[in-house]
């Protein structure tokens, strides 16, 4: 059966969602670098490089419903041990359950992957 809407949505709406994805990704990505500098402890930094990496896939728009939760999990990592603000990183969970429940956009690799084919047959 299929969905009622594309995960790969055009338009404005795809623009929207590749916004939200770099917001969300940026973010990510200068607070993993900003706990790998500043860390002296295996958990942190494994923390940073998790978040890096989950900020890089947003950007690029790869393995988005695995990303998206990954976002949701760190933020409440980052809730839990006191290492965050609570406000910023719970506009991250939302933002990143968002992008898993609708998908990254026709503005990433996701699409270029697994996107719809158009296959034209000539006779």
């Amino acid at each position: 059966m299929r969905r009622l809407f594309s995960p790969f949505a055009r338009g404005w709406p795809g623009v929207g969602l590749f916004l939200m994805r770099l917001a969300v990704g940026v973010s990510l990505v200068l607070e993993g670098i900003e706990r790998c500098r500043d860390t002296s402890t295996v958990p942190l930094l494994l923390f940073g490089l998790l978040a890096i990496v989950d900020g890089a896939l947003l950007i690029l728009g790869l393995w988005t419903p695995i990303a998206g939760p990954l976002v949701v999990a760190t933020s409440a990592w980052g809730i839990l041990a006191g290492l965050d603000d609570r406000h910023a990183s719970i506009l991250s969970a939302a933002i990143g359950a968002a992008l898993a429940l609708v998908g990254p956009g026709a503005l990433s690799i996701d699409a270029r992957l697994f996107g719809w084919k158009r296959i034209d047959l000539e006779n």
